[in-house]
């Protein structure tokens, strides 16, 4: 039986790049889960990526059906308008982030994944708490290092 669970996430770095964060809320049923995690320097595109990895590696059950709400434009229209397999294609050549992408890639080819993009800082409720528990982890203590991020 296929387990139907949604995701909300969403990423945040102060300066950009800066201390960043990314926060997640998973839902499935009764069942509602809060993630989120804080870099020393790493930026928001990094942090909103890291987010739906995070959200997806945290699925007990593979083959789930899943939605994925994000307000990052540029992870939910690398993955709609396939971009992304281009990109893998190549290399990930001149494309920012690839480590990231490939532990996408890895994750998201386990479930049934659907993203759907949602206007940040608008009335989407779980988004919202996202962006809260993003700035939180980004602003908190013991910031951890994004050693993916290459300064560039």
């Amino acid at each position: 039986m296929a387990h139907d669970i949604t995701i909300y996430t969403d990423g945040s770095a102060l300066g950009n790049p800066g201390p960043g964060g990314y926060g997640i809320v998973l839902i499935s049923g009764p069942h509602r889960k809060e993630l989120s995690e804080g870099f020393r320097l790493t930026t928001n595109n990094r942090m909103e990526l890291m987010a739906v990895c995070v959200a997806l590696e945290a699925l007990r059950f593979r083959g789930s059906n899943v939605t994925i709400y994000s307000d990052s434009k540029y992870v939910v229209e690398a993955v709609n308008q396939r971009w992304l397999l281009g990109w893998e294609k190549t290399g990930f050549k001149g494309k920012k982030n690839p480590d990231l992408w490939m532990r996408f890639l890895r994750i998201y080819r386990e479930h049934n994944v659907r993203l759907q993009w949602v206007k940040g800082h608008a009335s989407t409720v779980e988004n919202n708490r996202c962006d809260e528990l993003a700035v939180a982890a980004a602003n908190g203590e013991n910031l951890k290092e994004d050693t993916g991020y290459d300064g560039l």
